[in-house]
């Protein structure tokens, strides 16, 4: 007996949101019939092995169906299927309970472009409205009446008694036909039609789903003679049942039994990769939050790791159903080089299952992956030092970013994967700790100095005294480093001092003595070269930590000079800021004992302060500002000098 009903008034609108609202990807229908299909052989396989024999066993399996002439897909299953009640109250009402409640908070979320809206509703069948201007559904439980479900999706559905012998479920899409509009402006529903098309669909968002998805397809096949023997150059069409998914995903089996050359090749295939990762880290999790997780960092930086359009994140499964391509809230920035793919149960995904939704399990996937991605960093620089280094030429200064932009809240988890150059470990990278282990016992601080290049750093006048002494002094060749190392303030408790810095003198009291006295004593010498500088420089004074070197240039208050030109530099950066100069002379140098004999003669004094700026400035490695007034003044001063 044919029976019509309407849906509930909150249904008809759930229904038209679900249509045309809350999935913004037609192709997903396939994804959410494919899942149900899965879960319903889940539910009867679990009631056939607690039934002690009552219920048989089968072979399980999804089937596709398409007949291209009918326009019509059909997605079978032999799981548990569904009895009249059960089909008025899973397809008829949408939902038990909570439907207008839904309604009202997906309206105000669709306000606040916000849709990750979580409920219970189990309305996956209602995407294939996307694609199909009717369903049939023809379903038989284990123990009731086969009954055919009919709608069109608009105010009414059928339901009607009907044969079907077998437990399972049915479902015939009669798809919408193609537009003859602009193809732009129009939907190929003809695409869902083709096998090929299933094919890609099926691989893309069902691949490891537990049961065999198949299908009939048409293969071309070198024909036989009589016996059986292939005709050279000779093919016919056949018609074959093929298996379209994998079913058992690599992540999910035992991770001995996956071999470093299969971690590869997945790697390569999967993410269209021509090389091999440097490394994978092979996750299994159980316990309160269960997933499972591959991951790599690949050999190379992706050629478009740093434009504006890179989106970081790790593909998304539940159950071994693909959700998401870029779950970007599973991977910090810092690591956003990392591809791979987590598959867990415990995610909570929202109605049309494409948005997650923020809970706390989710922040603790995230946060277990990026430790263990530093653990497996941290082994590769313990074991094999020549592949971590291959790592940080590439993805560096990422990690020195990790503990830059958390303000140093990262610090004890990624300092001992820092490695540096250094003065006196030839320019090889040294890690934080072996610069520890090897200074000296009295030296109470990890010296730094920064610049352009490693040849620019070492050409340093403030250098020469660290290598007279023998302490060795980290190079600074990247505009992150200081950033880096100024939010960390010290490691192990040692400060990270910067060679060029105003207060470095670490003088022993008798020098300290001297140093007072000079200063003191030619204070008009320093206060004349001072004004002759103006505002670019706040300050003249002697150093006692010069060897070679006349003059040099320090700062004041932790803004070297590299950090204001990087912060300079920024987009945005409206407000320059300025690092406080000091110009420091060498007493010892013969340029400055000559220069103390015109201590009197402050024109003269002037004209060679701005000399001995423009030199301090160029051992810094910065260019000249104004190069005319300075070869101006220095040809002036060879004049003189040669008409002595």
């Amino acid at each position: 007996m044919k029976e019509t009903r309407e849906f509930q008034t909150e249904s008809k609108e759930l229904l038209n949101l679900m249509i045309n609202s809350i999935y913004t990807n037609r192709e997903i229908f396939l994804r959410e019939l494919i899942s149900n299909a899965s879960d319903a052989i889940d539910k009867y396989k679990y009631l056939a092995l607690t039934s002690k024999g009552k219920l048989p066993s089968k072979d399980y399996e999804i089937r596709l169906i398409n007949d291209e002439k009918a326009r019509t897909l059909t997605i079978i299953d032999n799981g548990i299927g569904m009895s009249k009640e059960e089909l008025i109250n899973n397809l008829g009402t949408i939902a038990k309970s909570g439907s207008k409640d839904f309604i009202k908070k997906f309206k105000e979320a669709q306000e606040q472009k916000d849709i990750n809206i979580i409920g219970p509703f189990g309305v996956g069948f209602y995407s294939a409205f996307m694609v199909a201007e009717k369903i049939e559904v023809r379903t038989k439980s284990v123990d009731s009446e086969a009954c055919l479900f009919t709608s069109s999706g608009q105010d009414s559905y059928t339901i009607e008694d009907c044969d079907k012998e077998e437990s399972g479920t049915e479902i015939k899409l009669y798809l919408k036909k193609t537009s003859k509009k602009k193809a732009e402006e129009s939907e190929d529903f003809d695409r869902f039609l083709r096998s090929y098309e299933l094919e890609h669909l099926v691989k893309k968002y069902s691949d490891y789903i537990r049961y065999p998805i198949k299908m009939k397809v048409k293969t071309s096949k070198p024909k036989l003679d009589k016996d059986g023997k292939e005709i050279e150059g000779k093919y016919e069409d056949v018609i074959e049942d093929k298996v379209l998914n994998s079913m058992i995903p690599l992540w999910r089996k035992n991770k001995k039994d996956v071999s470093d050359e299969e971690l590869a090749d997945f790697y390569r295939n999967k993410f269209a990769d021509y090389e091999e990762p440097l490394f994978s880290v092979f996750l299994k999790v159980d316990g309160l939050i269960n997933y499972d997780a591959l991951l790599y960092v690949p050999s190379h930086a992706p050629y478009n790791l740093y434009s504006d359009n890179y989106e970081k994140g790790l593909q998304l499964y539940s159950k071994g159903i693909f959700i998401q391509e870029k779950c970007a809230d599973l991977i910090p920035d810092y690591l956003k080089f990392v591809k791979g793919l987590v598959d867990s149960d415990t995610f909570n995904l929202n109605i049309s299952r494409e948005l997650l939704q923020k809970s706390p399990a989710l922040k603790k996937i995230a946060d277990n992956i990026e430790k263990k991605i530093v653990d497996r960093l941290k082994d590769c620089k313990k074991e094999d030092y020549d592949k971590y280094l291959k790592f940080w030429e590439i993805f560096g200064e990422h990690i020195k970013f990790g503990i830059y932009s958390s303000y140093g809240v990262k610090k004890e988890l990624l300092k001992d994967l820092l490695v540096f150059r250094s003065l006196l470990n030839e320019d090889k990278y040294i890690s934080l700790k072996d610069y520890q282990e090897k200074m000296p016992k009295d030296q109470k601080a990890i010296y730094f100095a920064s610049g352009e290049t490693i040849e620019g750093i070492k050409l340093l006048p403030q250098i020469e005294k660290y290598k007279k002494e023998g302490k060795d002094v980290l190079l600074l060749d990247k505009r992150i480093d200081e950033f880096c190392l100024l939010m960390m303030r010290d490691y192990e408790k040692l400060e990270f001092k910067s060679i060029t810095a105003e207060n470095q003198d670490d003088l022993s009291k008798a020098d300290q003595e001297r140093l007072d006295f000079l200063n003191k004593e030619h204070q008009d010498f320093l206060n004349t070269l001072k004004e002759g500088l103006g505002d670019l420089v706040d300050q003249v004074s002697f150093s006692l930590n010069l060897v070679e070197a006349p003059v040099c240039i320090a700062t004041k208050e932790g803004l070297s000079l590299g950090m204001e030109k990087t912060l300079n530099e920024q987009p945005g950066a409206f407000e320059k800021v300025k690092a406080s100069k000091v110009l420091k002379i060498n007493p010892d140098h013969e340029l400055c004992q000559a220069l103390l004999k015109f201590e009197t003669d402050k024109e003269t004094l002037k004209n060679y302060a701005s000399l001995l700026y423009e030199e301090a400035m160029l051992l810094e490695g910065f260019e000249i500002k104004n190069r005319q007034e300075f070869v101006k003044k220095l040809n002036d001063l060879m004049l003189k000098s040669l008409n002595k």
